[in-house]
């Protein structure tokens, strides 16, 4: 009996990892005709479904993971003083407010003329479906950052913002329409804050190995069942746990390292959309249909964004990926079924629904730089007059060498620079709580966006002779160079790559110069030591041999 139960376990487990694998194929080939792989992982469960495929135990497992894992993650970037700014509270309540209101109006009108599934919708119901409807795909946005490299970026941070925002009004929905009132032990969470700097301290004696990886995992998923056995949605505690731990100075360190384990376990995720259930033809026209209601979504977004003085740039940016329906929709959706407010066929549809509005995201985001661009002109005309505070673009006085993005590259390059031609040579960043430091240690640096045409519009080039573009995302560098030529900027540039192969795309671009970081560290590494024998030479790294200096 016990070699039966291990050989169904060992089967289980074999077939998982071939769905896996299939997932992994069907991400693979589209990536090869310029798609995002999400988008393959969402085909795969569809066409698993259609042989038959349901889900397993250990794929929703892996999905469950994936999720926490994320909400984890974003906590690690969250700084809790920007969910308290008016544009991302006010923004969140008045999109959700008058969408589910719009939407409630039409699917009852709907059902007036008899289309299929509204027909059985009554008020309940439809507000039910509008307020899933209502909100935006955190895993999506997630992606579409993480792949653009805009994570810490002004309309990057304030979507996360937002999505915060949704995600916390979703679990206080879930946590009164299911009726569970959170255990007494609830109150004593805020001392969670005193044990801060013992979490800390376990950060840091986990040093940079496999040990800090599994303190990820171990506080992700310590905090999910501390908040489950609390009563209490667990991914709202992985989110809150990771914000407790995001002033650490190994935060960054970790959400790193979690990264790809994050992104594979949501391979799981994106499947198990997919094998939900399998939708007939009425099901799909319906699913469609809702499509384009999305352009009333991101018409909404971007005017409250416009009214609560973003620029129009971050409103665009922000507004073009929240545009989609989210996976907190389906969760919503499963409440209303198990309480028989709504037929089950509306999982289905909304499913599907979803699955487009990803697809269309992955595909259109790659191109919102240029977007904007062309209808700039059109947004400016409902930006406010007067930009909120943070939005205010400083001008380099004296500037001569602009190094784009101070991070560790860019801040080495930046200090390297300075220490030769002193403040004639500035810093920029997207990262505000980089700058603010910087700033305190007397840095020539400030607040900027590089794909920014808000920027480049407001900034005077004219004197600078050379940029220094340290962001090794090969698309973010291809952003910058467009914003550069419109902005009509005729000095030379200079980039970084992390990847061989990305120098020929580089040169393409309009670069004049490309460093391989990896390369060039080891340069810069034999030429100091070098000095220390009092040899002066100078390191060849394509011909791997030393030349005497000029």
């Amino acid at each position: 009996r016990f070699s039966s139960l291990k050989l169904n376990f060992v089967r289980a487990i074999n077939m998982d990892i071939l769905w896996i694998l299939f997932a992994f194929a069907c991400g693979f080939g589209v990536k090869q005709i310029g798609l995002p792989p999400l988008i393959g992982y969402l085909a795969a469960g569809f066409m698993l479904n259609m042989y038959g495929v349901s889900m397993t135990p250990g794929l929703q497992e892996m999905a469950n993971l994936g999720v926490t894992l994320m909400l984890f993650t974003i906590g690690l970037t969250l700084n809790i003083k920007d969910l308290l700014k008016p544009e991302i509270w006010v923004g969140t309540f008045a999109n959700a407010g008058i969408w589910t209101i719009l939407f409630t109006g039409l699917a009852l009108f709907l059902s007036t003329l008899s289309a299929p599934y509204f027909t059985e919708l009554d008020f309940k119901s439809a507000a039910l479906l509008a307020f899933a409807l209502s909100f935006s795909s955190t895993v999506c946005v997630i992606k579409m950052l993480e792949e653009n490299g805009e994570m810490n970026t002004r309309h990057g941070r304030f979507s996360i913002g937002i999505l915060v925002m949704q995600d916390v009004i979703a679990v206080i929905f879930l946590v009164l329409a299911e009726g569970t009132i959170p255990s007494a032990w609830a109150f004593l969470l805020p001392a969670l804050l005193l044990a801060r700097p013992l979490f800390g301290k376990i950060l840091t004696l986990s040093g940079h190995g496999e040990l800090l990886v599994l303190s990820g995992f171990m506080f992700a998923l310590g905090a999910y069942e501390l908040f489950y056995l609390i009563d209490i949605k667990g991914d709202l505690g992985a989110l809150l746990f990771g914000a407790l731990l995001s002033q650490h100075e190994k935060a960054s360190e970790l959400y790193k390292s979690l990264l790809s384990f994050k992104d594979i376990f949501l391979v799981g995720f994106f499947l198990s959309i997919g094998l939900v259930a399998l939708p007939n033809t009425s099901m799909m026209i319906t699913a469609v249909l809702l499509i384009p209601l999305l352009f009333i979504k991101l018409g909404m977004f971007y005017l409250a964004f416009a009214k609560l003085r973003l620029r129009a740039r971050t409103a665009s940016l922000s507004s073009l990926l929240l545009t989609n329906y989210s996976e907190f929709g389906l969760i919503v959706m499963v409440v209303g079924v198990e309480a028989g407010l709504i037929g089950k066929e509306w999982l289905v549809i909304l499913a599907l629904s979803i699955s487009i509005s990803f697809a269309i995201t992955c595909v259109y985001y790659h191109q919102a730089h240029n977007i904007y661009t062309r209808f700039k002109d059109v947004l400016h005309r409902l930006e406010r007059d007067k930009p909120l505070q943070e939005d205010v673009f400083v001008q380099p006085t004296g500037a001569e060498i602009l190094v784009i993005g101070t991070g560790r590259i860019g801040l080495g390059a930046y200090l390297a620079l300075h220490r030769e031609l002193g403040d004639s040579v500035w810093g920029m960043d997207a990262d505000h709580d980089r700058i603010a430091l910087q700033r305190e240690e007397g840095l020539h640096v400030f607040v900027g966006d590089g794909e920014s045409a808000d920027l480049w519009d407001n900034l005077d080039v004219s004197r600078i002779e050379l940029i220094l573009i340290a962001t090794p995302a090969t698309e973010d560098v291809r952003n910058i160079t467009e914003q550069l030529k419109f902005a009509g900027y005729s000095g030379k540039i200079a980039a970084i790559s992390k990847f061989e192969d990305d120098h020929e795309a580089l040169l393409s671009y309009g670069i004049d110069k490309v460093f391989n970081f990896f390369s060039e560290a080891g340069v810069g590494f034999a030429e100091d030591s070098l000095g220390l024998i009092d040899r002066k030479r100078r390191v060849d790294p394509l011909f791997k041999k030393t030349a005497a200096a000029d």
